[in-house]
């Protein structure tokens, strides 16, 4: 399989290059970085800390689409929009794990599935995915009559979003589980005279500090009982082999808008 990546140089593109050239049966045949970064020209095996693999960073995004098979984007909202519309108009499968997506952002993403096969996800991570399945089913069977559901998250201090994008993947499952609509129910930045918690809320509370890379934690609080689902992420390469096994389930998969759980056959 034929992948390319969006924000080669970036974090998470370091990774996504590691990961590809590391996984059997894919060639990484292209990677894109923003006009007037100093790594254009730059090998990508190198950018990646491997050896030398002749193809270089480059700041035509439309050059790597239309060489890929999939295209993986970890970047900005911005920039995802615009590589989601490409994904459309070449009809080259995509892999999206941006996070701070808005719901605008979602509709772009949805329509772009029209014409291209895409995975979008907040968080690439197995044991995130699995956390929302048990999520979903643990909202389902207690009711908000008795348990109230709190999401704590805490990420690294140069994290720009609040919620996480994994908390809101969460408080989704969780709003899946109750058949509820999740903007109707959260509850987020509690502050001086709240009044009594509304019953049936799914609320949010969003910690930054030092170098955490991710941690979550569902918590079910009901009469003289708490159940507490927690996932922590130790290091980002979980991510980006997600990413990279997403990449490889859209093999001959049909234009659609497909999640992590389909990835993972996690199903309903």
């Amino acid at each position: 399989m034929k992948i390319g990546i969006v924000g080669a140089a970036g974090r998470m593109g370091r990774m996504l290059i590691k990961q590809v050239m590391e996984t059997e049966g894919c060639t990484l045949v292209g990677g894109t970085e923003r006009e007037g970064s100093p790594m254009l020209g730059h090998d990508l095996g190198l950018i990646g800390g491997g050896q030398p693999i002749g193809v270089v960073a480059t700041a035509d995004v439309k050059a790597v689409f239309a060489a890929a098979d999939v295209v993986i984007d970890f970047t900005v909202p911005v920039a995802t929009r615009a590589h989601a519309k490409l994904a459309a108009q070449t009809g080259t499968a995509m892999v999206i794990g941006t996070t701070g997506l808005t719901p605008e952002d979602l509709d772009e993403i949805r329509a772009a599935s029209q014409k291209a096969a895409i995975v979008q996800s907040f968080n690439m991570s197995l044991g995130v995915n699995l956390l929302a399945n048990l999520v979903e089913r643990a909202a389902a069977a207690l009711g908000p009559d008795a348990f109230d559901i709190e999401i704590v998250e805490m990420h690294h201090k140069h994290k720009i979003d609040a919620p996480s994008g994994t908390a809101i993947l969460l408080g989704e499952a969780a709003a899946k589980g109750r058949d509820v609509d999740l903007a109707e129910v959260t509850q987020s930045g509690r502050h001086g005279e709240t009044g009594a918690r509304r019953a049936g809320d799914i609320g949010f509370a969003a910690l930054r500090g030092g170098d955490v890379v991710g941690e979550h934690t569902v918590i079910l609080a009901g009469a003289g009982e708490r159940i507490e689902l927690t996932h922590r992420a130790t290091q980002r390469a979980i991510f980006a082999a997600g990413g990279v096994r997403a990449a490889t389930w859209l093999e001959g998969r049909k234009p659609g808008l497909y999640s992590m759980k389909d990835v993972l056959g996690l199903g309903d």
